[in-house]
This record gives C-alpha cells, structure tokens and sequence, in this order.
C-alpha cells in the first residue's frame, strides 16, 4: 500500500503525477490556504507533506497528526517550520535550495534598478497622463554603475547577486554572520567585509539577502535605517519580518532614505496599507523565485525530497538529520 501525502497548495501538474506514482495523494489545485485546524484535519492519516511558507509545522501541529514522517518545504526559507518540534516528534523536514539562486538574483537585480532608477514611480506618472514635455530633473534617480552596492547576509544568493555587480564596475561590501572565504569573496566580485554599521552606513544600495528567524528579526529598523545615506536604496528579497515596516514607512516617508523596493513583507500577503501612499517604493508580491523554470525545480526538489524521505532514503536537503 502507498504512503498517503497532502499537497497543501496548487501545484504543477506534472509534479502531482509523479507524486501519485510513489503515494496516495491529496491535493489543493483550488489552492485554498488552510488555517492551522483545517491543515491538521486534512493530514490525519498522511504520512507527508509538501507545502509552502504558507503552513506553519510546530509542536501543537505535529501532535495532532501521529503519522506524519516528512515535510517537504517548496522554499529556500523555512522558518515556518519548528525544526526541533520536528526532530522531536521524528519527522523529517526539508527545503528547496539552490535552485533558485540564479533567478532570485535576477530579480534583485530587476528590482535594485527600478527601485534606483524610479522606474514604476515614472510608469504611474505616464499613465496618468502627465508628461506633456521632457524636463531636465524629471525623475532624477540614483546611479547603479560605479556605486556602492551592500549585501546584508551573504550566502549563495548574496554571492550571486555580488557577482552581477561586475558589469556595473561597483564596490562590493558586506555584513554575514561568519566572513567568507577567500575564494568566495574573490567570487563575489571582490566582497569586502565590514561590520554592519560600515555596511549601512556606505553603501549607496543595499541588498537584504538574510534568513528570517528570532535573532534576525526587524534586523533593519529605525536605528538601522538612520545610519543610512539619505540617498541610499533599500531593496528587501529575503523575508517579511527582517525590516520593521512601520520604521521603514516612516523613514521613506522622512526622506531619510531615497526609496526602497520590497518583494516581502510582514504579515504577507497583508502589507501595510500606507506602502500604497509612498511614491518612493516599489513593491512586488513575493515573486523572486517566480520563473516559470525555477519554480518547476522547486516542485520537484520539493518532490525529490518527499519521495526520498518516504522510500527510507535520505532526503537530499534534510534540514534536520
């Protein structure tokens, strides 16, 4: 008899049918998002889970359902997953990394530009039906080549970011946990560590690229970002919760800084309604990861993991072994 399985969100099509080759699947093509009592409901009797951020694993969670054995993470991030909860209750959890650091790189990118160049302020302004002339000070932004560019947190996709940063001849800095190696920094066209106040304090752009958990939490809040130039950029693809959104609002507000560009927020995919007063912001729905052919790899490194941990192998991203 197969293992039985909840896919707790919508997913590729091509991934359930492989899925249902290993398991009982029970799926969420609708892709409604269950509260914690109606996950709980639909894992009794399964015996994994593929799931997002979306489902929060904890202790209450896993005492509810006795036959869970493994949860697969379709994300890099899991901090929506209680790893010692889990380890406690023997249920092995895991993620989806690597696949997706090209392509959230790229998109920091996409969003570093626009965010300095002003790009969608400029767009709205069009539409509306505003430019009548060309004006010399029109949307006057920030350069990106030959600036300053900072990465606060600087594993394989702050790397990945700091190597696009050739082509625009800047100086890279950054803040990490532990220093780099020497190769690394090489890798990441040349990174020089500084402390944290140096980051934010120099850099002309600065990059959010850190791990969400209690110790990272509001790690950039009004202190942080009255340390920063009041011409400098902020742009955010890590997770909701590691800025404080109300500092940041205000700061925006202040012109203590120039502008930011968010693709995660706190509380998502609720945000902040004064966001939408700010001219000086761009904002996109948590969409870094979002290539068609990434997303893909997502699933099936979700899957990968899944089939692995219910066919007694060991998962190849086991986040808790």
């Amino acid at each position: 008899m197969k293992p039985s399985i909840l896919v707790a969100r919508a997913i590729f099509p091509e991934t359930l049918a492989r899925l249902s080759e290993h398991f009982e699947v029970e799926s969420n093509q609708v892709d409604h998002i269950f509260t914690p009592q109606e996950l709980a409901a639909k894992l009794q009797g399964k015996h994994g889970l593929l799931c997002t951020g979306s489902a929060r694993v904890d202790a209450t969670q896993l005492a509810q359902t006795p036959m869970l054995r493994a949860v697969a993470n379709m994300a890099v991030g899991y901090d929506n997953l209680d790893l010692a909860a889990c380890t406690a209750h023997q249920v092995m959890a895991t993620n989806t990394p690597d696949v997706l650091n090209q392509t959230t790189a790229d998109f920091a990118w996409a969003l570093l530009m626009a965010t300095a160049r002003r790009v969608t302020e400029a767009e709205h302004w069009l539409r509306a039906g505003n430019w009548e002339k060309w004006s010399y000070d029109a949307f006057l932004g920030a350069d990106i080549h030959g600036a300053t560019l900072g990465i606060l947190g600087m594993g394989r996709i702050g790397q990945a970011i700091a190597r696009r940063s050739s082509g625009f001849d800047m100086q890279v800095l950054y803040h990490n946990r532990s220093r780099l190696s020497e190769s690394q920094e090489a890798y990441a066209n040349n990174a020089r560590y500084v402390s944290k106040q140096e980051l934010l304090a120099t850099a002309d752009h600065l990059v959010l690229i850190l791990p969400y958990s209690a110790q990272t939490h509001h790690a950039i809040g009004a202190p942080e970002l009255a340390m920063m130039k009041p011409s400098a950029t902020l742009v955010n693809v890590a997770r909701g919760g590691i800025v404080d959104d109300a500092a940041l609002i205000a700061a925006l507000r202040q012109k203590k800084i120039a502008a930011a560009g968010l693709d995660v927020f706190e509380g998502e995919p609720k945000f902040h309604p004064d966001f939408l007063t700010l001219e000086n912001v761009v904002l996109t729905p948590h969409i870094a990861s979002a290539s068609e052919s990434t997303r893909r790899a997502m699933a099936e490194c979700a899957a990968d993991n899944l089939i692995a941990a219910l066919t007694h192998q060991k998962p190849p991203n086991l986040l808790n072994p």
